[in-house]
């Protein structure tokens, strides 16, 4: 494919220094998925892509592209920066998992459809102060589709009950088990509170999703759940996770 000049919605998430001058940056992008720009010059004086650069900034950005290895960063328009995701520590660390998280779900170049809507609604709603442990529990949970595993939330996986009575979460079978059938599988033993929790970020749409009060106890247990889930399902160690929770150590 001939390169090309091509508009991109999206955000600036990492950049490093590139030669003498220049800016390699990894973009999530609403038409091309993650990708990867060279910034030409961005570090020198006066240059007019210096602020093109800078980390957890969004806007539409014209790129140079033949749609695999690296695309050319050509112009950026309207430009602005998530300023709390890109000064707070700890905003800054959650969000950078989310989009690690979500960059090792999928290859370079492979637009992520609806994916893209809820990173980038969940990265707003942490950036204007909003709880970043449920939010990204949230995506945890909705992004498991995208790596192969779907867990069922929606019912029993043994049968059709939805709601009713207490439910736990079972690995083994791959999803939540009403009371009727907890002798069915082994299972996680949670408190029903806290699969009713994890059922409600697996399954509600982020935009129809209030601000909740979850209170610090119910989410440490939810996390480590869906710490569990993807341990014993996913091969994944991501070292902004392993960041993150040495900082949730450190606050205690």
């Amino acid at each position: 494919m001939a390169r090309q000049l091509q508009d991109v919605h999206g955000l600036i998430f990492h950049h490093q220094r590139f030669h003498e001058a220049d800016v390699l940056a990894q973009m999530l992008t609403k038409e091309l998925g993650f990708l990867t720009v060279i910034i030409h010059g961005a570090l020198k004086q006066n240059s007019r892509l210096a602020g093109a650069s800078v980390n957890f900034s969004t806007g539409t950005y014209i790129i140079m592209t033949s749609g695999h290895g690296l695309s050319t960063l050509r112009n950026v328009k309207n430009s602005r920066q998530l300023e709390h995701l890109f000064s707070d520590l700890t905003a800054n660390a959650y969000a950078s998992y989310l989009l690690d998280l979500t960059r090792h779900a999928f290859t370079e170049y492979e637009p992520i459809g609806a994916y893209y809507q809820l990173v980038m609604a969940v990265l707003r709603r942490i950036d204007q102060g909003e709880d970043p442990e449920l939010l990204t529990q949230l995506v945890q949970l909705q992004l498991l589709p995208a790596y192969g595993v779907g867990p069922q939330f929606a019912h029993c996986v043994y049968g059709p009950e939805s709601r009713g009575c207490p439910f736990d979460y079972s690995i083994q079978a791959g999803g939540v088990v009403c009371q009727r059938h907890f002798t069915r599988c082994s299972r996680m033993h949670l408190p029903p509170a806290a699969t009713a929790l994890m059922r409600t970020l697996a399954l509600v749409p982020i935009q129809q999703l209030g601000q909740m009060q979850i209170k610090a106890a119910s989410k440490q247990i939810t996390r480590k759940a869906i710490d569990r889930i993807y341990g014993e399902t996913l091969d994944l160690d991501l070292k902004s996770k392993r960041f993150l929770d040495e900082l949730r150590l450190s606050e205690f």
